[in-house]
């Protein structure tokens, strides 16, 4: 379970999804395809960041977090030209488990309504 988040860091952290967001758009690199950041937490130190994508076609995330790791010099200065705070944090990408778990639900209600007919 995650600590409590206050304020400030959700501000943050919010704003920090929306500068990345914008700024993968704008990547040419073909292992992103239809990537979406889906959320961001930041450490408390400001030092690093997590950042959870989620991508069209899951078969390949892996490959797309390795293209969002290569990016990820270009994004953290982007990061750093449009927030400003003491430190600009490292990011690490991770694949967002809730859009996993939600994906896998919807697969058995579907298994269940099949069944029911």
């Amino acid at each position: 379970m995650s600590k409590p988040s206050f304020p400030r860091t959700r501000r943050i952290n919010a704003i920090i999804r929306e500068v990345l967001a914008e700024e993968v758009e704008e990547l040419a690199d073909p292992r992103l395809g239809m990537v979406t950041i889906t959320g961001v937490e930041v450490a408390p130190d400001m030092r690093r960041a997590v950042v959870y994508v989620s991508a069209l076609d899951q078969d390949h995330l892996d490959e797309t977090i390795k293209g969002l790791t290569a990016a990820a010099p270009r994004l953290r200065a982007a990061m750093g030209r449009q927030i400003h705070t003491k430190y600009t944090p490292t990011l690490e990408f991770r694949q967002d488990q809730g859009v996993v778990q939600g994906e896998r639900i919807d697969a058995l209600l579907r298994e269940l309504e099949q069944h029911d007919s």
